[in-house]
């Protein structure tokens, strides 16, 4: 039987070849050529790598240029965008305006009550607080040696008097004796001697006679002095008024001194108060007798008392730059008193129109305080200077003029010369 004609099972299995004996040091490659396998797995899986990355490459480099696109896109239009901005006149006010300053009281008089004569106090009628009527007695000084003046000088006048009338008696008879004399001399009956005599003694006995009646004036005079010094023994109130003050009690000593002494009493009369109140310079130059003024008294809130401007200093003081002014305030029922702190608002007409600025407007940087002005749609940045703060506006006297029209809540980017569009709106709407 033939190779060929037997059956699969009963063939031999063909002679495997003969290898050489395995090298143990060498390791054996897995079965099936797993070296060539791993190369390939490797390549596809850089390849994948580097085709990931070329992608991720190709899209950061699309948004970059996208977004700088954008950019470049919104650059351009922010250099060909003009904003549209709200814009405000600037106004001027007429009229008055309204000021409230610090002020004080005091009583339309007020005196210190001194002593006109030198004694002990006999006698004190009154005390602080004591309304009193002028010439009411305020006290009693006592002063003996007054009466001894008075009566001593009494007699010297006395005395003094009797002498003149000896004197005109006795120059009578010398007028009587030269005139009988003169006839006789002229007859030469007396000599020229004795008519010399008698004719020079009749001139000094007038002499004499003019000279008694000096010495009697005199002491008149002094008479009349201490009279009147014992009537200042009395200190009477020099006008309607209230007693402040009270230094003096019964038996104290009282010098005529106003100038070392201390006053006995102080006074005021409060029937009309007079308020001083300091106006700064820039609002002096309006203030004149006539101006409304309103008092208030922030301790006493349901007290308002009207008046006007009274008169003023007409002069600046050079230190604080202000203007004394008084405002004489009614005062019947003795509400307001003297030395109370107040407030004064003064209505004073205004000596020339205000510029009106919104506050709105107000730019305040490192440059200072400026409004942007807009002038054929430019911008541009003026400097101000504020006087007076309204709150919703201010007054300013440089920088703007009349008809400026000026931009409100300017954008904080805002530069001189830029170009904006302006919507016109009232100061009311900002």
């Amino acid at each position: 039987m033939s190779d060929l004609e037997r059956p699969e099972a009963l063939k031999e299995p063909p002679a495997r070849p003969v290898l050489p004996a395995p090298d143990r040091d060498t390791p054996e490659p897995p079965p099936g050529g797993p070296r060539r396998h791993g190369r390939r797995g490797g390549w596809l899986l850089g390849f994948g790598v580097l085709v990931v990355l070329i992608a991720a490459l190709g899209l950061g480099v699309g948004r970059h240029y996208q977004q700088n696109r954008q950019v470049m896109d919104i650059a351009e239009q922010q250099a060909d965008f003009v904003p549209t901005v709200r814009v405000a006149d600037v106004g001027q006010h007429f009229g008055r305006v309204d000021i409230t300053l610090p002020a004080t009281t005091l009583g339309f008089e007020a005196a210190n009550i001194y002593a006109r004569t030198s004694g002990y106090v006999l006698k004190r009628f009154v005390d602080i607080g004591d309304h009193v009527k002028a010439g009411q007695v305020l006290a009693e000084i006592t002063a003996p040696e007054i009466e001894d003046q008075i009566a001593q000088y009494q007699n010297a006048g006395a005395a003094g008097q009797a002498t003149t009338l000896q004197n005109q008696a006795q120059r009578a008879l010398d007028n009587v004796t030269w005139g009988r004399d003169s006839v006789l001399v002229r007859q030469g009956w007396v000599t020229l001697q004795q008519g010399d005599v008698d004719r020079y003694t009749l001139q000094a006995q007038q002499h004499a006679t003019n000279a008694a009646h000096y010495n009697t004036a005199a002491t008149q005079a002094q008479l009349a002095y201490y009279n009147q010094q014992k009537v200042y023994q009395k200190v009477v109130a020099p006008f309607d008024g209230v007693i402040t003050q009270r230094n003096i009690d019964v038996g104290s000593l009282i010098t005529a001194d106003a100038a070392g002494g201390t006053a006995m009493f102080s006074m005021t009369q409060n029937g009309v108060i007079r308020v001083w109140v300091y106006v700064p310079q820039d609002d002096a130059f309006g203030v004149k007798p006539g101006i409304e003024a309103v008092i208030r008294v922030p301790a006493m809130p349901s007290l308002t008392l009207h008046g006007k401007v009274t008169r003023t200093a007409d002069a600046l003081q050079p230190g604080t730059r202000t203007l004394l002014t008084e405002v004489d305030v009614p005062n019947p029922d003795g509400a307001l008193q003297p030395g109370v702190y107040c407030t004064v608002e003064l209505k004073i007409p205004r000596t020339a129109p205000a510029l009106i600025v919104p506050a709105s407007a107000i730019i305040f940087n490192q440059n200072g305080m400026q409004v942007a002005v807009v002038e054929n749609g430019v911008v541009h940045l003026h400097k101000i200077a504020i006087t007076t703060d309204y709150g919703t506006e201010v007054e300013v006297n440089s920088g703007v003029k009349q008809g400026d029209q000026v931009i409100l809540q300017p954008p904080v980017n805002l530069d001189d010369g830029d170009k904006v569009h302006t919507i016109i709106v009232s100061p009311t709407s900002t």
